[in-house]
């Protein structure tokens, strides 16, 4: 019983790791992107769209081992939701990656124009956006919910700068036709963070459920 213990125990740790790699995958695309926002870089841009096979990839060997833990282990009670647990945030930072990919897509199509205006709220926003991808796994590798609730504080700061950005980039629009098509394309790269933001939440709301078998609403219990 013992080894079977131990057996499982090492495969919820690869789960961690790769669950980690996911992570720092995503915090990276999230760099990378608005590093090629910020200077219309269009190859930095088609390099993180080739890239995101990986994550894919990673998402399916989490798939694959847990199902393999599942059908030889025959895991009960907290030991069944920390896998079910990991399918989850596996497949929410996959969405994560799809929408660095949409931002780069954004700033391809950005190629060969400058900014209308200096980025300063968007990578604000990116930046606790990252943060909360690295608290968003650290809460599921240590089991910790008050970090998993923080996420709502930092998700409620990203919803205000992106309501900003909006009213900043169509008062653009409205000063000038010809800022339409840019502020059109920077609201959805707000657009795009915040959902990546909503996403972190999401694997914070998986870690409570993992530790209290309930599953909260983060957004909504702390708006309230």
């Amino acid at each position: 019983m013992m080894a079977t213990r131990k057996e499982f125990d090492h495969g919820l740790e690869q789960l961690h790791n790769l669950l980690v790699e996911m992570g720092t995958f995503v915090e990276e695309a999230l760099v990378d992107s608005m590093k090629a926002l910020s200077g219309t870089d269009v190859e930095k841009a088609r390099a993180i769209i080739t890239n995101d096979q990986h994550l894919n990839h990673l998402e399916d060997q989490i798939t694959d081992l847990g199902s393999k833990l599942i059908a030889t282990q025959q895991p009960v009670a907290k030991d069944l939701r920390r896998i079910l647990a990991a399918f989850k945030i596996a497949s929410d930072l996959e969405r994560m990656g799809d929408l660095c990919v949409n931002i780069a897509k954004f700033v391809v199509r950005l190629e060969g124009q400058s900014l209308i205006k200096p980025l300063i709220d968007l990578p604000r926003m990116a930046e606790i956006v990252q943060t909360m991808t690295y608290e968003s796994i650290q809460s599921f590798v240590q089991e910790n919910v008050d970090l998993a609730y923080k996420l709502a504080t930092e998700d409620d700061q990203v919803d205000a700068l992106c309501a900003q950005i909006s009213r900043e980039l169509l008062s653009l629009m409205m000063e000038n036709p010809r800022n339409i098509t840019q502020a059109t394309v920077l609201n959805l790269v707000a657009r795009n963070i915040e959902r990546i933001g909503d996403h972190a939440t999401n694997i914070g709301e998986s870690v409570v459920y993992l530790v209290t078998n309930k599953r909260p609403d983060l957004n909504i219990q702390h708006n309230i």
